[in-house]
């Protein structure tokens, strides 16, 4: 199954950081994406871009996670070539992993 199937995103930056929540539709599902989708299986998933670490922050009282992508876009809006200089799209290709 794919994370979008049971859950939503948005996408945020700050300079080289992106981070993307995850969020379940159904507040029962939010214990078992916190053990399938850890830091490390997110900074395997976007290993071609996410050159840095990748912290992941629970917050159990809306069961929502954040998670912290540092060194990801890189070099930031001013400094980037790529089209998606702010990293909008991440959010999406998060909602593609498979679980």
């Amino acid at each position: 199954m794919k994370l979008k199937d049971i859950a939503h995103s948005r996408t945020g930056d700050k300079g080289d950081i992106s981070n993307i929540s995850l969020i379940p539709y159904d507040e029962k599902d939010y214990e078992m994406l916190k053990k399938k989708v850890t830091p490390e299986k997110v900074k395997e998933y976007f290993g071609e871009i996410c050159k840095g670490e990748v912290v992941r922050y629970d917050i159990d009282s809306i069961c929502a996670m954040n998670f912290v992508l540092d060194k990801t876009l890189g070099g930031g809006v001013t400094r980037s070539l790529a089209q998606d200089k702010h990293g909008k799209a991440l959010c999406m290709a998060l909602m593609e992993m498979e679980i």
